[in-house]
């Protein structure tokens, strides 16, 4: 009879390959069991081996995410909710640097791609309201506009959680945003109010402590 797996010991596991990621320790089978009170047997019942364990770990960065995503309130103002989105996905970025590298690590599977799809819906949402509104012009296309949004936060996340540059960066968020939202028809002084009240919507970053 098959033994139940105890979704504890799984998540304890993630958390410490993300812990050992953050002090820039050497992710090997014994070293990720070290102090855990689980055996090394226990990375291939719980994710069939080491590769197995970066795609949890991925499929975990997502999921943060997605959760990061779901807990921003959407209101009438559809800019300031895209720039609230796109300031949660920078946040996401900071409170979890170690899972955010591995996220993009192409060279595992995600154990469910449509998780990672359904961040950029998230953001496609939110133009599609904006464009109805008739903030932005009614050819922009909400996929391509969606991606550029993503973009933006993604390489002020990229370079602040995970690369050389400073907090006071994030601030540039504000003018690359009501660039892109104006030149896709939003009236420039309105779309900087929406910016600016959606960016500083999302909890500011708290420092990553290591897990319990």
């Amino acid at each position: 009879m098959a033994r139940t797996k105890d979704p504890a010991i799984r998540s304890r596991l993630i958390e410490r390959a993300a812990m050992m990621l953050r002090t820039r320790e050497p992710v090997t089978l014994r070293s990720l069991v070290a102090g855990t009170g689980v055996s090394t047997m226990a990375v291939y019942t719980y994710f069939g081996g080491m590769d197995g364990l970066w795609t949890a770990m991925r499929q975990e960065g997502f999921k943060h995410l997605a959760a990061r995503l779901d807990a921003v309130a959407m209101s009438t103002d559809p800019v300031r909710d895209l720039a609230a989105l796109g300031a949660a996905y920078v946040n996401n970025a900071l409170a979890a640097p170690d899972l955010y590298r591995v996220m993009f690590d192409a060279g595992f599977e995600l154990e469910d791609a449509k998780a990672a799809d359904e961040t950029l819906h998230c953001l496609v949402g939110a133009v599609e309201r904006a464009r109805t509104a008739g903030r932005f012009h009614q050819d922009v296309d909400p996929l391509t506009l969606a991606t550029r949004s993503w973009v933006i936060g993604h390489g002020l996340a990229s370079l602040v959680a995970t690369g050389p540059l400073p907090h006071e960066v994030l601030a540039q968020g504000v003018p690359m945003l009501t660039a892109l939202f104006t030149s896709s028809g939003d009236v420039a002084d309105r779309c900087r109010r929406s910016v600016e009240l959606g960016w500083r919507t999302s909890p500011a970053p708290h420092p990553v402590t290591s897990p319990e």
